[in-house]
């Protein structure tokens, strides 16, 4: 059941303050998750004919990347136009359709806002690089050339950052002789927000889209939108080309200032809304910041700790986490937003490897740690959020060969990195490890041709091992991955102590075992996972053990031995509930 449905059964209110503190949301990629024409790419009719799916599952909130008419050169996040449907996914219809069964199924759709940067085809841009009066010049960022350089050679660049997708941050344009700013790809130009005419219709355009229902948005980098207005020159590390100009453009001056104008402009008088921003590089302080109602800025951000963990010498450089490494991180988040604050809950999104390759060991104990790290996750205090698939436990797909890769980070960075001298089975192991089309694999629903995705040519490669992991495999069978999801979805909608409790890490004796309780008004759960391969012994404070020799065994994936003190399995997890009167 979802959220509403349980609400409205027990006499509740659907649309009550801060209803996301109970709710789950799910990440929709549409490009692969359902396609309806056999084109071989996703679209709106083909989320809709997969909401049974979502409901089964007992999904809040579903948030939705890009479907905004795009170029597509970086997947949608390259917006040519904010108010209109692209037509690989479909028309405005077609939304309106999606939006009113979503809602009629007690779900609410959240938009993917993604306001730092434009295409560099939306009219806006295409009018501000007319010439230098262009009454759109100063909507983006326009620099002339490094002084004592000649504009349009190498190093003559305004400044020195890099790109998030490799190469200079800087473009230049021939007919006006000057550069201009994209901190991802040169078709993805960043907005200037110190313009209020930018802002403004920034606001307009997201008030269009409330209006005609959405119920919130989901804010791509929006940490990035203050830029520090000099745009210094950042520190070129050993062996790098480019400087890392973050410091200058992340958590500027104005940043806040343009969140509460953002929230007067666009929030004010709106009822039973989602926002939640993602920041990477955000601090814990910052995170509180964000996400104190006081300040009226978002509900909550995504914070990026815990999957930069693994990065080494850089994202392509991954190491092995110690054990206890990813619990500790989640503690401290837990820790930092106790009193003010919230968090978002998440293992993966389209940006991220899959968990289960990534964090766990989808080799030999797939379910086990799929569950495990769902159940660690999911009753933590904070708002979860299950990326397509995740609740099927797909892995990472075996890409042999760079022509399997159709994500611009990756082709790119392949391209750089050879070019330096990097050995290519060195690079592309990394790309194995890391890379972002890992999660952007057809949805494996069936074990048919193209999983069930599509009766064309998928747009990327199917998961070879869709015959053993899809959907189908998995409804209704006891012990799947799916209906564990679907438990823990169900206990957060039915148990306030997990949206609510307060959240105290437990020494079980071992740092790779992660435990810990969450209480309110009397109500408690204790939570015991081994986050490992390997068999570990538990040995709680001896207090404590007492206090839990009695409770009962709510919920496991495959617990053998009840007791609290028994040793677990790989990837054993556990969760035990009592009453204190």
């Amino acid at each position: 059941m979802t959220l509403s449905e349980i609400l409205v059964a027990d006499g509740g209110i659907p649309e009550q303050a801060e209803w996301w503190k109970h709710a789950v949301v799910y990440q929709v990629y549409p490009r692969s998750f359902q396609d309806s024409d056999g084109d071989g790419i996703g679209d709106l009719r083909g989320i809709l004919q997969r909401l049974d799916h979502l409901e089964r599952l007992g999904i809040d909130v579903v948030w939705l990347s890009p479907i905004y008419r795009s170029p597509q050169a970086d997947n949608g996040y390259d917006i040519s136009d904010y108010q209109a449907i692209d037509p690989t996914f479909g028309t405005l219809d077609d939304f309106d359709e999606l939006l009113a069964a979503m809602h009629a199924r007690g779900m609410k759709l959240v938009m993917d806002l993604v306001v730092n940067h434009t295409s560099d085809e939306h009219p806006w841009f295409v009018e501000s690089r007319q010439g230098l009066d262009s009454p759109k010049r100063d909507w983006y960022w326009w620099r002339g050339a490094r002084p004592q350089h000649e504009p349009g050679l190498p190093g003559s660049e305004p400044t020195n950052w890099e790109s998030f997708f490799s190469g200079p941050a800087w473009t230049f344009d021939e007919r006006t002789g000057e550069y201009y700013l994209h901190l991802f790809a040169s078709k993805q130009p960043d907005l200037n927000w110190e313009n209020p005419e930018v802002r403004a219709a920034v606001y307009e355009m997201m008030r269009w889209w409330l209006d005609r229902g959405v119920d919130g948005f989901r804010m791509d980098v929006i940490n990035l939108i203050s830029k520090h207005p000099e745009l210094p020159d950042g520190i070129v590390a050993e062996g790098r080309a480019y400087g890392d100009g973050f410091p200058h453009y992340s958590a500027g001056p104005r940043l806040h200032e343009y969140l509460q104008e953002m929230h007067r402009e666009v929030f004010d008088g709106r009822s039973a809304l989602l926002t939640v921003g993602e920041t990477p590089g955000v601090t814990k302080s910052e995170a509180a910041l964000f996400s104190d109602p006081a300040r009226r800025e978002l509900d909550m951000v995504f914070q990026f700790e815990h999957v930069s963990l693994d990065h080494a010498d850089g994202k392509f450089r991954p190491r092995r986490l110690e054990p206890g490494e990813l619990a500790s991180s989640f503690t401290e988040w837990q820790d930092a937003l106790a009193a003010v604050g919230w968090n978002s809950l998440y293992l993966s999104n389209h940006d991220q490897p899959r968990p289960v390759s990534r964090f766990g060991d989808a080799e030999r104990w797939w379910r086990e740690s799929a569950t495990a790290l769902a159940t660690v996750l999911h009753l933590q205090r904070g708002t979860p959020y299950v990326y397509q698939g995740e609740e099927l436990g797909m892995t990472n797909a075996p890409f042999a060969e760079i022509g399997d890769y159709r994500d611009l980070e990756s082709l790119n960075y392949f391209a750089e990195a050879t070019t330096r001298g990097e050995e290519p089975a060195a690079v592309m192991a990394g790309l194995l490890a890391m890379g972002r089309d890992h999660a952007r694999t057809p949805v494996q629903w069936t074990a048919t041709a193209n999983a069930g995705f599509s009766d064309g040519e998928p747009w990327i490669r199917v998961n070879p091992n869709h015959v053993e992991v899809n959907a189908a495999a998995q409804y209704d069978a006891p012990g799947s991955i799916f209906e564990h999801y679907r438990a823990l979805i169900e206990l957060r909608h039915r148990r306030p102590v997990v949206a609510h409790g307060t959240f105290a890490r437990v020494d079980a004796g071992d740092s790779a075992v992660f435990a810990f309780e969450r209480k309110l008004d009397g109500d408690a759960l204790l939570v015991i996972s081994n986050l490992s391969s390997e068999p570990r012994r538990v040995e709680l404070d001896s207090e404590l053990a007492a206090g839990w020799r009695d409770a009962e065994l709510l919920l496991s994936n495959g617990a053998s031995d009840h007791r609290i003190d028994a040793t677990l399995t790989p990837w054993e997890a556990k969760v035990y509930t009592r009453h204190d009167e």
